[in-house]
């Protein structure tokens, strides 16, 4: 992969199994916030499968679409587009209906220093008015493994049925949004998935992406935070799609994420090999990290296509070529919740 037409095309390519969910999936997918960093690529993955089910069903991605030429890619590959403004809340009565909803909209970047309200207004507030627009629904809602807390690195990671401990308004928020629509859920009877994605991989932004360009920089490296987990995000989108089938009253959660636990280190001189280029780091591992556990989510969904090897010769191969690059910054050295 060398652009980005062709890195779309390999993210939205629809493997087998989600063919075989779309030929089984009745109604419409509206996608909630889809113009962010996984909307465009999730909602034409969705049209593409649907397509090859051939199934009558369509797509409907809804975001105020600041990045014309992403809308206009999710266009040509049959999405149909809603421009609207979800906290504008005549326009979200507006929206059309949908049997099946992936909600994506959220806020993280820009928490810190006087935008933590707009955070919880976006995080924990709309995500009710949501729930009750779409009360006869199913509903994915993106949430993150930032909620889970910080255990021994030994322990493998927290699961689903570990108590969140959030540290930081921005983690503080996105429990918010998931006790939100868990009393929705509860409430209207409306199936519910609670989808804590960490870390899904793009070529142009990521955190595997971070810490390959700090390689290939010659920038130091932070060690803090220990380890962290990844999942590529043709995965990410594949398993959240299916996973309107685990929507369940009261809501229930999955960890999606890739299996193994990775060590920033050692990813570092994984890069380094592959640049010819020695990393230098900052700072000393922690005993304890918060990261998932993604058994669960391996057994129900299957394992990734793409395992971690395999994104990082992606990254080195991305970031040595010049590809085109976001300045989305991941912050995965983040251990004391800012962003």
């Amino acid at each position: 992969m060398r652009t980005e037409a062709e890195l779309m095309d390999v993210m939205t390519t629809p493997g087998e199994r989600l063919v075989g969910f779309m030929k089984a999936l009745r109604g419409d997918i509206i996608v909630l916030g889809a113009g962010g960093k996984m909307g465009p690529s999730l909602s034409i993955l969705a049209a593409r499968a649907l397509n090859e089910a051939k199934s009558s069903h369509k797509v409907i991605a809804v975001s105020r679409f600041s990045d014309e030429a992403a809308a206009v890619t999710m266009r040509e590959a049959g999405v149909e587009l809603v421009s609207a403004d979800l906290m504008d809340e005549a326009a979200l009565r507006a929206l059309p209906d949908a049997p099946n909803v992936i909600y994506m909209a959220g806020r993280k970047f820009g928490t810190s220093g006087g935008g933590e309200s707009l955070t919880w207004a976006m995080n924990a507030y709309l995500p009710g008015r949501v729930a009750e627009r779409y009360r006869s629904s199913r509903i994915v809602a993106f949430s993150t493994g930032n909620v889970q807390p910080y255990l021994p690195i030994a322990y493998g990671g927290s699961n689903e049925e570990t108590p969140p401990a959030p540290v930081g308004e921005y983690a503080q928020s996105c429990l918010g949004r998931e006790r939100v629509f868990e009393y929705f859920s509860r409430r209207n009877g409306t199936p519910v998935l609670l989808y804590r994605l960490s870390y899904a991989i793009d070529m142009r932004y990521g955190v595997l992406h971070d810490i390959g360009l700090a390689v290939y920089e010659e920038r130091p490296i932070r060690v803090d935070a220990g380890v962290f987990v990844c999942i590529w995000q043709g995965d990410a989108n594949d398993w959240a799609i299916r996973s309107l089938d685990l929507c369940a009253s009261p809501a229930s959660i999955l960890n999606a994420t890739g299996p193994e636990t990775l060590s920033i280190r050692q990813v570092a001189e994984k890069f380094g090999a592959l640049f010819g280029k020695p990393p230098v780091f900052e700072g000393q591992e922690a005993r304890e990290a918060a990261f998932a556990s993604a058994a669960k989510a391996c057994g129900v969904m299957g394992y990734p296509s793409v395992p971690a090897a395999k994104l990082i010769e992606w990254n080195a191969e991305w970031i040595a070529s010049g590809g085109v690059m976001w300045d989305k910054p991941t912050h995965f050295e983040e251990t004391k919740g800012k962003y």
